[in-house]
């Protein structure tokens, strides 16, 4: 029993890597245990990450619907005049205004 103990022992010395399964096991052990970089913070850091970026684009496309809104003001006097009708309710001294709220 003890012959086949020691070649036991000797094979399992030489064929597994030991450090390297320790080393493996560490690693994936801090990857879902250690809460500062673990999978789950690292998921909804991703999930946070596409929100924001969706936020951006957004924000893009106003940033760029005003921009084309004041580029039209400053340089036609209908959009302007459009603008001031429809937004503000000014009319001409010679018109009637009527307002028409939808329920």
């Amino acid at each position: 029993m003890g012959r086949k103990l020691k070649k036991l022992n000797f094979w399992v010395r030489r064929k597994s890597h030991l450090a390297v399964i320790l080393i493996g096991s560490l690693v994936i052990a801090m990857l879902f245990l250690n809460e500062d970089a673990s999978w789950e913070n690292n998921m909804e850091y991703q999930a946070r990450i596409k929100a924001l970026n969706e936020e951006i684009k957004l924000c893009e496309d106003s940033a760029r619907y005003y921009r084309e809104q004041r580029e039209k003001l400053l340089t036609g006097t209908e959009e302007l005049e459009q603008i001031a009708r429809e937004e503000y309710r000014m009319q001409k001294p010679t018109e009637d205004v009527f307002v028409i709220k939808h329920k």
